[in-house]
């Protein structure tokens, strides 16, 4: 493949990559390129080699190592051409195996060559081979030495380039096919891979240029180590979460551009509705309220996350917030992941007032019960709404949306929370999570967000104690709970599946029922599930609620929305299933009111050492923000919360705020001296992002 123009001056890295191919004719693999996203010569950069080893020298055959490229030649003794039943090629075409033994052309030693899955004209190919040059891995069958689909070389191919350099397949392109593309961007061009900020001193250790030119092997032999390597790598993940905090600084510095409408609060209002709870509120809860009272009152959109463990009290900061906005004319919406959490707000929020004209809309609303609650919500007859995901649908529609409060935010994407946001002028918003955010997690995806934090618990509060129950002490632990249950209280039973699977020994919903309302026959027992329909869902937790219950078996659905304080002992079955994070959401369903609260992590099996670590971080700690940070560390960051964060943070490729935390650090730290000490330098590149349509459509 030749470049299509003779001349490279007018190959630049925002070029299209149609330039390299010169054929007019559709490239189907050049389109399958373009489709993955890849669509300049820039965008290449960053799909980094899998492996790139240096080119062996040719040697004897005897010097063969297992594992390691080797590079031999030598004459072709003996070739055997198979087809490959039952394989097919593109167009049905068949396909055939090779096997090729070779003898060295310096001594009386063979080596043998297989081919896999060969169409007709490589097969021919083969079949005219005398002498060969070949490359590959080496590797061992029945005690002998063989290579697997080596390269047929050239005399002049072998030493084209110092190295062999394997890529990755992209949108089923195959590493070799994409490496021809690489190969095609002019050398001169690896030299000039503009820097984002030349400012950073980061950039003086080692340019981007360099690293990409370490990185594809695009520099001589003698220079390439693996400290080398090392240095390119950590220069890339810098300018990754470089690429990310601008992003976000962005995000956050044009969402505060706009005006908002000012909301207050009268303190001697302020004061009666304090008072009026049924409760104190703590210091915490006092300090994060002025906070958000602050935000209200600037003029800008409130973009605050408050955070805090389960039982804190995050819900009273939103029904306060609620007051403050609906007492200025304005309406709120309160969106929630799941319908049992969107019922557990709707409740308590007519608790906490009466008077207040709330709707509550679900998936499962009737469509009469939907219309005539949009119609409302049109005419301002509504000052709260509070629902799930179809709160950010175009058909609900505002008379003026103030305050848009997104709970248990990790549910949701980022897209999802602005979506909603959009749906008022200026609108003001309040994230809770019940899940605390490491740091680094912070500052990798919650940057544009002012963050509060809940560290006290609410008073009278007994604790929860939690013990990890192997088959050893399975019967005391059941006359325990029994022991509970006879003093009138409640008992949830969790367990990871609805069903029996064929496939994962673990127990289920279904056959667990069956079971304990057999062993606890004195006590009746419910049972919930994702299955049932929202109506039976909601009759039972009802049920379970006023005490028609004793035992509740459930999946994972009650990890929120269930506040039954009656409720004290929580047994969760095969918790190796469960995240850290959701063992102590679930944990903290229990221990709820003045009676302390009992949690068993129930084994069925011995579990490995790295296993029990883990559940021992639940069964030691009852402190959310060690239980984040743990949960982190265990699990990566891709699972901690098990959804896309959409437009927070670019795909990673190098980068990972859990390994890589001091590189973050320094990033923010970098960027923040450098918007302080030089903004002028930041403006153009803030201005460039906010007019990519990406960002904008985030804002």
């Amino acid at each position: 493949m030749k470049s299509r123009t003779s001349s490279t001056s007018e190959i630049q890295w925002g070029s299209p990559l149609d330039l390299l191919v010169s054929s007019k004719k559709p490239s189907p693999t050049l389109e399958k390129i373009k489709d993955a996203g890849l669509l300049k010569l820039e965008d290449l950069l960053w799909i980094l080699p899998l492996r790139i080893n240096r080119m062996p020298t040719l040697q004897p055959f005897r010097e063969a190592q297992l594992d390691q490229f080797f590079l031999g030649e030598g004459k072709v003794i003996h070739v055997e051409i198979k087809m490959a039943f039952g394989r097919r090629g593109k167009g049905n075409i068949m396909l055939y195996n090779g096997f090729v033994v070779v003898k060295d052309i310096n001594s009386n030693e063979t080596l043998s060559l297989r081919w896999f899955n060969l169409y007709p004209n490589q097969k021919k190919q083969i079949e005219a081979l005398e002498n060969i040059r070949f490359l590959g891995q080496v590797q061992e069958f029945k005690a002998q030495k063989q290579i697997v689909n080596p390269q047929i070389l050239n005399a002049e191919a072998a030493y084209l380039s110092p190295y062999i350099i394997e890529y990755p397949t992209v949108n089923k392109v195959g590493g070799t096919h994409l490496k021809k593309f690489i190969d095609l961007i002019p050398s001169s061009l690896w030299a000039d891979v503009k820097e984002t900020l030349p400012e950073l001193g980061y950039n003086k250790e080692m340019s981007l240029s360099e690293a990409f030119r370490v990185m594809h092997g695009r520099i001589p032999a003698s220079e390439f180590s693996g400290q080398k390597k090392n240095q390119a790598e950590e220069r890339l993940i810098y300018e990754e979460f470089l690429s990310d905090q601008l992003k976000i600084k962005t995000r956050r510095k044009f969402i505060k551009r706009k005006d908002a409408p000012k909301f207050t609060i009268a303190p001697e209002i302020e004061k009666k509705i304090i008072i009026s709870l049924p409760f104190l509120l703590t210091s915490d809860q006092l300090k994060v309220f002025e906070e958000v009272k602050k935000d209200l009152h600037s003029g800008h959109p409130m973009m605050r996350m408050v955070q805090g463990d389960v039982g804190c009290g995050k819900t009273i900061i939103a029904w306060l917030a609620t007051r403050v906005v609906n007492g200025n004319g304005a309406q709120a919406a309160l969106m929630c992941p799941t319908e049992a959490l969107a019922n557990q707000h709707h409740q308590s929020f007519r608790e906490l007032n009466p008077e207040l004209k709330i709707s509550l809309l679900l998936g499962s609303t009737k469509a009469k019960e939907k219309k005539a609650i949009l119609k409302k919500l049109i005419t301002g007859e509504t000052e709260l709404i509070i629902g799930t995901h179809s709160l950010f649908q175009d058909t609900v529609l505002f008379k003026n949306l103030g305050l848009a409060i997104i709970d248990e935010q990790h549910k949701f994407g980022v897209e999802q929370r602005l979506r909603l946001v959009s749906k008022g002028i200026g609108t003001h918003s309040l994230i809770m999570t019940a899940t605390p955010i490491p740091r680094t997690l912070s500052l990798a995806q919650y940057g544009d967000l002012d963050i509060s934090s809940i560290r006290t618990m609410p008073a009278g509060r007994k604790g929860i104690k939690t013990r990890i129950t192997e088959k050893a002490n399975y019967e005391k632990y059941i006359e325990f709970v029994k022991g509970r249950l006879s003093l009138g209280e409640q008992a949830y039973f969790v367990f990871p599946a609805i069903d029996e699977s064929e496939t994962l020994d673990i127990q289920n919903v279904k056959e667990a029922f069956k079971n304990y309302a057999r062993a606890f026959s004195g006590f009746k027992v419910a049972m919930l599930h994702g299955q049932m329909k929202s109506e039976e869902k909601e009759q039972v937790v009802q049920d379970f609620r006023d005490k028609k219950y004793h035992v509740l078996i459930s999946t994972s659905v009650i990890e929120v929305g269930i506040n039954i304080p009656n409720a004290t002992v929580m047994a969760i079955y095969n918790p190796e299933r469960f995240g850290l994070s959701s063992l102590h959401q679930l944990r903290g369903r229990v221990g709820r009111g003045e009676k302390g609260g009992f949690c068993f992590l129930v084994l069925d099996r011995i579990l490995d050492p790295l296993i029990m670590e883990r559940l021992k971080v639940i069964e030691n700690s009852t402190d959310g923000f060690v239980i984040a940070e743990e949960d982190l560390k265990f699990r990566g960051e891709g699972d901690l919360f098990g959804v896309d964060q959409s437009g927070t943070a670019t795909m990673k490729r190098l980068a990972n705020f859990i390994l890589h935390g001091p590189i973050l650090e320094r990033v923010v730290k970098d960027v923040e001296m450098l918007e302080a000490d030089n903004p002028h330098l930041l403006e153009p590149i803030f201005e460039k992002l906010a007019k990519d349509q990406k960002i904008l459509d985030t804002i």
